[in-house]
């Protein structure tokens, strides 16, 4: 028979591979045997955690500093919850005992840091990451972290050089090639390979680097998600466009898009964000997909006045989700403006919400086969061309509309991504889009009632 610590350690390797729920059955498994077992609880309670059950994961930390209550890990991860669960207060409690029981915890200054930062005390926040560098100066997170936060504020300068730390943390992926990291190397007569580093948002807002690279005479050779190539096809200045893991050709240079938009900054002193972005959009697709579906919506009965359509929730994977996605129900009021039709563009994450929503007999559903054999979201793109207005949460939807030029209304959290900056109605990122600011945490009501005047 395994021993406590060794059934522990067996189920945190599991936990750690990904498969959560086998290892959940592992430690309630020592619990029902040492129903007083601090350690069990506390990986009982970072299982919850990863499940998103905060509250219970809160409980399962409350119950282990009942027995033990010297247990710094204990007081982080219970903060950790309570932040998530916006209990701010506490949550700050927690974080300071455990650095009282262990001063050099780092990952109690990094949740502290991080508390703050989405309560929206930006510079606490910031003091908190740059206590925890003083103890471990070349921590990745902390510097990526620190990077965020200063590109959030405008500030470009220290911005940039801090959140290239991000290449240094697990999980970041480059192609492998044996040509050089471009760092600003004139392209002239030169190829350069480029790819997306994060979510499809990201590659949808920095595509835009093809042409300015290729105007800055580089051949460019993009590769991303093979499902998005039907999109990105409409990208200029792509030489060549290959899907993810196919052979590369030779090429002097290779960087992921934002590593361009970085070296961009870096030797112009400005964004990528030109003229050459605005009005009609970098992205587009064919004109007959856009007439097949501009056919399909004047062919639904009494679909009459503005067409608006509407999404909420962006991939609950993303480690900001809880701010910057919000329920359908909170949109309601958009269901009572008068000569709006409201248009579902939810598809997947969240879908499910419109089976209990009080006014889903007013939201109009697409087809269950909208991008399922062109690509991704091309048919999503031929219908936002055919709306007059799209109202969305920070998701690829937003990024979507304001590369293909449509009028979209942004709603962010309190505390947006760092591309949004912390205040302003628009953003040169678009020139089409229309960003509305949460006021309060958690509260998307007043924001909901400024859209419902705008549409």
């Amino acid at each position: 028979m395994p021993t406590i610590a060794e059934a522990l350690q067996g189920g945190w390797k599991l936990h750690q591979s990904g498969r959560v729920d086998d290892a959940e059955q592992i430690y309630r498994k020592v619990l029902a045997q040492v129903p007083d077992q601090p350690e069990a609880l506390v990986y009982l309670g970072i299982a919850q955690f990863d499940k998103r059950q905060y509250q219970q994961s809160a409980q399962s930390y409350r119950r282990a500093l009942k027995f033990r209550d010297d247990f710094p890990i204990a007081w982080n991860n219970l903060g950790n919850s309570l932040r998530m669960l916006s209990q701010v207060d506490e949550a700050e409690s927690c974080f300071e005992k455990a650095l009282c029981q262990d001063p050099t915890y780092l990952s109690a200054f990094k949740n502290r840091g991080t508390l703050w930062v989405w309560t929206g005390e930006i510079e606490r926040g910031l003091q908190w990451y740059e206590k925890g560098l003083a103890i471990d100066p070349g921590n990745a997170e902390l510097h990526r972290n620190l990077g965020v936060i200063h590109l959030l504020l405008g500030n470009y300068d220290a911005g940039w050089p801090e959140y290239r730390y991000r290449w240094q943390m697990p999980g970041t992926y480059r192609p492998q090639v044996a040509a050089p990291l471009w760092q600003g190397e004139s392209l002239s007569g030169k190829t350069i390979l480029l790819y997306p580093e994060q979510g499809r948002g990201d590659a949808i807002q920095f595509v835009r680097m093809t042409k300015l690279l290729q105007d800055c005479g580089a051949r460019v050779v993009f590769q991303s998600a093979a499902d998005m190539i039907p999109l990105f096809a409409s990208a200029r200045g792509v030489n060549q466009l290959l899907p993810d893991r196919a052979a590369i050709p030779p090429v002097d240079y290779h960087a992921s898009l934002i590593d361009a938009v970085d070296v961009w900054y870096t030797q112009h002193r400005e964004l990528p964000c030109g003229s050459d972005f605005v009005g009609a959009g970098y992205l587009n697709v064919s004109d007959a997909l856009i007439a097949y579906w501009q056919r399909w919506l004047d062919s639904l009965p009494g679909l009459t006045g503005k067409k608006v359509g509407i999404n909420w929730q962006g991939n609950p994977d993303h480690h900001a989700d809880i701010y910057r996605s919000l329920p359908l129900a909170a949109l309601e009021p958009l269901s009572t403006v008068p000569n709006a039709n409201l248009i579902n563009l939810q598809f997947g994450f969240g879908v499910q919400q419109l089976d209990s929503c009080r006014f889903a007999d007013r939201i109009l559903r697409l087809p269950d086969d909208v991008d399922t054999t062109g690509g991704a979201f091309t048919d999503t793109a031929a219908i936002l061309k055919n709306l007059d207005c799209v109202v969305t949460s920070d998701t690829a939807i937003a990024h979507l509309a304001g590369a293909l030029g449509v009028h979209v209304i942004m709603m962010v959290g309190k505390v947006p991504d760092w591309r949004w900056l912390m205040q302003g109605e628009s953003t040169p990122w678009y020139p089409s889009m229309q960003i509305i600011r949460q006021q309060t945490i958690g509260d998307w009501s007043g924001v909901v009632e400024k859209v419902a005047r705008l549409i």
